[in-house]
This record gives C-alpha cells, sequence and structure tokens, in this order.
C-alpha cells in the first residue's frame, strides 16, 4: 500500500526526551500502521530493551529478523584462532550455509585452515591544497620531518589509535595524504576520522600557506573497494591457506585437483578479462552473512571481499589453496557488536570484546576459504545448479 500524501510533510514521530524505548517504537510502529496498512507485527517483535540500540541507530521500530544457521566445525590453525568453532551465518540464500559447511568437512578432512594477519591498518585521507605545486612539494617534506609531532596530536584523541605513517600522493597544486592508523578492537572509521580532523587543525596552525583542507577527500575509499587498499591494506590483511589431497575431492566434493587447477586457470582469466576485483568465486557470500551475525557493518563488504586467490597443483597431486583478504574491516568491540544477538555470535566463537579483533579476522578468513573451495568443487562436479534447486527453493 502506498503511503498517503497530504500538502505538508509528516515526519516520523520522535520522543526528544527519550527515543529508545518500547514505547516510542510503538508509537512509531502504529504511525506506520496508519499512513500504510502495513501491521509490522514480527517487525515489532524483539527480545532486547531498545536502550542499547542507542548510538546504532535513529528513530528505532524494532528488529529485522535474518535467518540465521550453524556451519562447522571450523578447523583453523590460526596465531590468534586455534581449534574449533561453528559459525553463525545470517542469510536468506538457499544453499549458503550447506556450502560453506561442506568446504568446512573438507577442510577439516585435510587438517584444518592455516590463517595469517599479515598487516593492520585504517586510513582517514584528507588532501591539501596549495599556490602552487612547488608549494604541495615544500609542504610535503615538512610533513615528514614533523610527523612525531602530527601523531602525538592524533594520538591525544584516542584510547587505541596509533598513527604508523602518513603516505603522500602529489597531483596538480594538491597533496592527496593517508593517514594509517591501528584501532585496537575496534574497525576505527570514526576513531581515525576524530584523530585526523585534530592533527589537521594543528598542521594548518603551524604550516602557513595552506589555502584549504578537506578532511576526506577519497582516497581512503572508504565503502568502495579499490587498488590502492588491496596493495596497502584497510583494515586487515589475511591470508588463509590449505593444502587437500587429491583423494578428499574425490570422496567428498566428487571433484579431484587436475579438475580443479583446470578450471582456475579459467577462471583467473574470465576474472582478468572482466576486471574484478577477486579472482575468487564469492568471498562476499560468507563475510556478509558472517557480519550481519556479529554486528559488523554491512557496508565494509564493498572492500572486504576484495580477494587474491592462488593455487598449486602439487607432483603429488595435492591442491594448494590460498586466499589473501587485503582490506578485511571488523570489529569486536564498538558499533553494532554490542547488540544483543550479535554479542550473542560473537560470544559462540570467543571473540566478544578487547584482544579478540585478529582471532575474528583469522576466522572469517578460513570461512572464506572454505566456500571458495566448496563451490569451486560443485561447479566442476556440475552440481552447482542443482544444489540451488534442491535447497534454494521456497517456492512451489
Amino acid at each position: 500500500m502506498a503511503v498517503s500524501t497530504t500538502n505538508h510533510r509528516v515526519p516520523v514521530p520522535r520522543d526528544r526526551e527519550n527515543d529508545y524505548t518500547r514505547e516510542a517504537a510503538a508509537r512509531r510502529a502504529e504511525f506506520v500502521r496508519e499512513r500504510t496498512g502495513a501491521s509490522l507485527e514480527h517487525v515489532s517483535s524483539y527480545s532486547f530493551d531498545p536502550a542499547i540500540t542507542t548510538g546504532n541507530i535513529e528513530q528505532f521500530v524494532g528488529a529485522a529478523q535474518v535467518p540465521m544457521g550453524l556451519a562447522g566445525p571450523l578447523l583453523v590453525n590460526g596465531e590468534h584462532a586455534q581449534g574449533e568453532f561453528y559459525v553463525p551465518m545470517a542469510t536468506a540464500e538457499g544453499t549458503l550455509l550447506a556450502s560453506y559447511n561442506r568446504g568446512m568437512r573438507l577442510l577439516y578432512e585435510a587438517g584444518g585452515v592455516t590463517t595469517t594477519v599479515m598487516d593492520d591498518r585504517m586510513q582517514r585521507a584528507p588532501a591539501f591544497i596549495f599556490r602552487t605545486a612547488r608549494e604541495a612539494r615544500a609542504f610535503g617534506e615538512w610533513l615528514s620531518e614533523h610527523f612525531d609531532e602530527v601523531k602525538a596530536v592524533a594520538e591525544k584523541t584516542t584510547k587505541s589509535g596509533r598513527l604508523q605513517d602518513i603516505e603522500q600522493y602529489s597531483a596538480s597544486r594538491m597533496l592527496f595524504t593517508r593517514f594509517n592508523y591501528t584501532t585496537g578492537d575496534a574497525a576505527g572509521q570514526n576513531l581515525t576520522g576524530k584523530a585526523t580532523q585534530a592533527a589537521c587543525r594543528w598542521i594548518v596552525e603551524q604550516y602557513p600557506g595552506i589555502e584549504h583542507y578537506f578532511l576526506e577527500a577519497a582516497f581512503a575509499t572508504d565503502k568502495k573497494s579499490s587498488q590502492v587498499n588491496m596493495l596497502h591494506t584497510r583494515g586487515k590483511r589475511v591470508v588463509a591457506e590449505a593444502t587437500v589431497p587429491d583423494e578428499l575431492f574425490r570422496q567428498i566434493m566428487r571433484s579431484n585437483t587436475d579438475l580443479m587447477y583446470r578450471a582456475r586457470q579459467v577462471s583467473n582469466l574470465g576474472g582478468f578479462m572482466s576486471g574484478v576485483n577477486n579472482n575468487g568465486a564469492h568471498s562476499a557470500n560468507g563475510i556478509t552473512a558472517l557480519f550481519i551475525a556479529t554486528g559488523q557493518d554491512a557496508a565494509n563488504v564493498a572492500e572486504s571481499s576484495a580477494g587474491f586467490v592462488y593455487t598449486e597443483r602439487r607432483e603429488n597431486g595435492d591442491y594448494y589453496y590460498s586466499i589473501t583478504i587485503p582490506a578485511l574491516i571488523v570489529a569486536t568491540y564498538g558499533g553494532g557488536t554490542g547488540l544483543a544477538t550479535q554479542r550473542e555470535c560473537l560470544e559462540m566463537l570467543g571473540c566478544y570484546g578487547a584482544g579478540k579483533v585478529n582471532k575474528f579476522a583469522e576466522i572469517v578468513a578460513a570461512t572464506v576459504l572454505c566456500g571458495e573451495l566448496s563451490l569451486g568443487s560443485a561447479v566442476v562436479a556440475e552440481e552447482w545448479v542443482e544444489a540451488h534447486d534442491l535447497y534454494g527453493r521456497n517456492r512451489p
């Protein structure tokens, strides 16, 4: 039913005293019913106190109940994640859990997934504008010489953020920069914004000749995939790798390593021709399902789903498979991680709270690897369409 129209704007009702109560949410649900005819019976059914959503959402009306399943056990041989994990995945796509679960079985039998966090950095990317290119160059030299002072100013705004370095890229009479931070267990976009703003204000006070600066000039590529972040890292850079005997592919996946490797070569060429940012199969599927379940910022899938797949077929027939995720943006503290069901899912993985973010990153990467091998096997065994037809249909 379409929303009824009037000759003036009718805003969503709010309680300016306390807008995070069941009563305030109920008033908004009634408003929806009056304006559209929709009852919101299920949206209005939730188990947590709306007060915990303060800082996470505005004009709270209820909860979106996404089906959630468990995949596992996932066996991880990481530096931070070690042992077996049952992975919560929230999705409405049939066959997704079954596919990841099958990949987890394969790699469990192969001895597990080895995971390594290679790098950690989050950016804010201000641009500084000058009268001439030479002035921009001179400023870049000054910025390098005064890095320690800039670092001290930026870090005064945060308990967990640490400024690692400042990249510089010149164009015309502008100097584009990337302030690179480590951010502890937070994803860090807000942290880096606050810290870099303080640093920029100090820079402008100290350095004459800056015509203007913009706190973010799109070089951090927030919520967008980019080549610069695939090369230089945004969030966590994680590698997941495993070696699987040919016999296991034949027993579990009804495939073999020779066919898998040939298909991989074809996929690499197809990906190159189409200009993709990921030469794998579907890492966004597993990452999104995990992000929704655990309270991550789902829009960060735009960056986090980039990936580099590398494979080898060994002389003995074993298949080495790795995926490097260069911009995995995850958190175990802050943001949506403290919401009721999201916290439970992180606790299920032993990943809620301080000191757990690298463990969570390794679990995400290991899950992705399982999904890559499972879908790849289904494609070469010609079971992909049949699986969706069997498990992915909810219509007669």
